[in-house]
C-alpha cells in the first residue's frame, strides 16, 4: 500500500517534491483542498492536482517533466496550412468556463482522470483572480477548441486542451506559444508527456531543472502575482 503525507486543511505547505514517489510517477501527497492560496503555492512549486472523481485530492511533481520551450513550439506543415486559411480565430479569457467545461466532457469520455465540478470551480476562481487564462478557438461564432492553465512568474502552466474540429487544440497551442513568446515567458508546463504533445514540440526534462527554471526554490513573500497573457 502506498503511503504518502496528508494534508492539514489550515496549511498551504507541501512536502519537498524529493520525497515524492517513483511509482506512480510523482505522487506527493493527498488532501487539503483546491483554495485558491493552496492551488498557486502549488503551482509556484511545480506541483498540481490530478485525481479520479471519487478519490481524495492527490497533488504531483513528476519526474521527468514533460514542457515546451515556446520559442521551439512546433508548427507542422499542415498547421501553418491551416493557420493561414484564417478560418480559425483565436482569442484569451472569453469563454473561461466553457473552456474548462468542454475539457471536462472530453476527459470524462476518455479514460483515466477527468475534470471534477470541484476543480472546474477551483480554476474558476482562480480565473477571476487573475491566476487562470483561457485560449478559445473559434469558427465563425462557434467555440471549436480551446486550453487553459496558470500563468505566474513568466510560466504559462498547460492544464487541459479539448478539440471538437481537426486540430482545433493545435491552432490554439501554436498560437498561445507565440503570444508567450513575445511576452518572454520562459516555459510551458505540460506535466506528463503525450504523443499529441510531442508533435507539439514538447520535450522531457529533470525535475531538478523545471524547478530551477519555474523559481521553485526561492523564497516569495506572499504568493507570487498572477501573470498576464494579452
Amino acid at each position: 500500500m502506498v503511503n504518502i503525507p496528508w494534508l492539514d486543511r489550515a496549511d498551504i505547505e507541501f512536502p519537498n517534491t524529493d520525497y515524492a514517489l517513483t511509482l506512480p510517477n510523482g505522487l506527493l501527497a493527498a488532501g487539503g483542498d483546491l483554495s485558491s492560496a493552496r492551488l498557486v503555492r502549488a503551482y509556484s512549486l511545480g506541483i498540481f492536482p490530478w485525481y479520479n472523481e471519487g478519490e481524495p485530492i492527490l497533488w504531483w511533481s513528476p519526474n521527468p517533466r514533460c514542457v515546451v520551450f515556446p520559442q521551439q513550439a512546433h508548427c507542422s506543415k499542415s498547421l501553418a496550412k491551416l493557420i493561414r486559411k484564417g478560418e480559425y480565430r483565436v482569442t484569451y479569457d472569453q469563454a473561461f468556463a466553457e473552456v474548462i467545461h468542454q475539457c471536462g466532457e472530453t476527459r470524462r469520455h476518455a479514460q483515466g482522470t477527468w475534470i471534477t465540478e470541484q476543480l472546474k470551480q477551483a480554476y474558476i476562481n482562480l480565473h477571476q483572480l487573475g491566476y487562470a487564462h483561457s485560449v478559445e478557438v473559434w469558427q465563425d461564432e462557434r467555440l471549436i477548441g480551446g486550453l487553459y492553465g496558470i500563468a505566474m512568474n513568466k510560466i504559462f502552466y498547460g492544464e487541459s486542451m479539448f478539440s471538437l474540429e481537426a486540430n482545433a487544440s493545435k491552432f490554439g497551442f501554436i498560437t498561445l506559444a507565440t503570444k508567450l513568446q513575445e511576452l518572454d515567458y520562459k516555459l510551458i508546463d505540460c506535466q506528463v508527456t503525450s504523443n499529441h504533445l510531442l508533435s507539439l514540440g514538447a520535450c522531457e526534462i529533470d525535475r531538478g531543472q523545471f524547478e530551477s527554471i519555474i523559481g521553485a526554490k526561492q523564497r516569495f513573500a506572499g504568493l507570487p502575482k498572477p501573470g498576464n497573457l494579452i
